[in-house]
């Protein structure tokens, strides 16, 4: 076997954010700032980039990163010069931001680039150089491989991949998740714990991501609920911000499962959080894959990989899969997680949902292959969370 592994270079700590203007400086000098909704949130960062920056060209991303508006924020970009980017935010903003620097050094059609709904064709040229600011604890989309857009044209979200999208460098500072509310600090992390434990039971699993997985699992076990309980609590925050940044790292080196193969046309059907359908789905999915590979492949080592889960989740040396799925189905309770009616699906949505979620990339990670049946009877058990 032979296992390959690409990352970011990462700076982590209290405080860590003051390094990301200087080293975004030696970077480039005319710097795209990708920022949410809230641009004034980040009044900090932009002055220190102007004072280390020729010019500063700024974008603010208002929810779902959609392909036309990538599409046009790229072309105004690269018309303003730009040769770095900084993007500070949620997975979004963070998603937006590798997008931008992908096609601000590839003309052309953004559907070039695109899986699924696109012609998923390589990157011709280099992504500009790019600073990743965290703001949550949830997708790691500081050190992953792939940008997720909304194409409306097609009702569904979808990645821009390369290996060459991983930021230059991730600068993840626990501090700038404390004003993070309750629901959201707990949906992200909910997507992170998804992230850590899909890639653990993948066929792609290696020990290069093992230990990874191994070490986030148990620290968003311990610290999820607490982070939920008191933002300001930074040894809980830390702990996430650790485990989302470990998720990422894994996932772009291994492979994701069911739970974001629903989660990609899920997103785009609802418009609803993708941390929150996450966490809907999760003990759903563990529960089918379990008891799927029990009746078809009793010897899989995914089997194994569950027990040591349960394991990881629970820290008693005595747990099985099953105390695994009980574990996330009593977190979920415990943070108040709606189920997917809450969040707007509807029963007579299930079949063309279930279609879609099959024909995901992320579904192909998962340990053991799923059936229409299967897949639906997931969604409905997840209706009601």
């Amino acid at each position: 076997m032979t296992y390959s592994f690409f990352t970011a270079g990462v700076v982590f700590g209290v405080g860590a954010r003051a390094e990301a203007p200087p080293r975004a400086a030696r970077l480039g000098r005319r710097c795209l700032l990708v920022t949410g909704s809230r641009p004034e949130r980040c009044a900090w960062l932009l002055e220190d980039l102007r004072a280390v920056m020729e010019d500063v060209f700024c974008v603010s991303v208002c929810g779902e990163p959609d392909t036309t508006f990538i599409s046009g924020q790229a072309e105004a970009a690269r018309q303003a010069g730009c040769e770095v980017v900084v993007a500070v935010g949620g997975g979004s903003v963070i998603d937006a931001g590798k997008a931008l620097a992908a096609l601000v050094g590839n003309p052309g059609d953004l559907f070039d680039y695109l899986e699924v709904v696109g012609r998923g064709l390589p990157l011709r040229h280099l992504p500009l150089p790019m600073v990743a600011l965290p703001t949550t604890a949830g997708t790691g989309a500081e050190v992953t491989a792939n940008a997720v857009l909304l194409s409306p044209a097609h009702g569904v979200k979808v990645s821009l991949r390369s290996p060459e999208l991983i930021p230059t460098l991730a600068v993840v500072d626990p501090e700038l998740a404390v004003s993070l509310p309750s629901r959201q600090t707990a949906a992200s992390g909910m997507d992170a714990l998804t992230q850590l434990l899909e890639c653990f039971v993948s066929h792609a699993a290696s020990p290069l991501t093992d230990p990874l997985c191994r070490d986030g699992m148990t620290r968003a076990a311990r610290s999820l609920r607490r982070a939920v309980a008191d933002g300001t609590d930074l040894r809980a925050r830390s702990d996430m911000a650790l485990a989302a940044l470990f998720s990422g790292m894994a996932l772009a080196n291994a492979r994701l499962g069911a739970v974001h193969g629903f989660a990609a046309p899920l997103g785009a059907m609802l418009g609803a959080a993708h941390g929150e359908i996450c966490a809907a789905l999760l003990p759903h999915v563990m529960d089918a894959n379990i008891s799927a590979l029990r009746h078809r492949a009793p010897g899989h080592p995914s089997l194994e990989r569950y027990d040591d889960t349960a394991r990881l989740l629970t820290g008693r040396p005595e747990a099985g899969a099953d105390d695994g799925v009980r574990f996330v189905r009593e977190m979920c309770a415990d943070l108040d997680v709606r189920g997917l009616a809450d969040l707007g699906l509807k029963a007579e949505q299930i079949p063309a949902a279930a279609a879609k979620a099959a024909q995901a990339s992320s579904m192909k990670g998962n340990p053991v292959a799923l059936d229409q049946d299967e897949l639906q009877n997931i969604l409905r058990q997840a209706m009601a969370g």
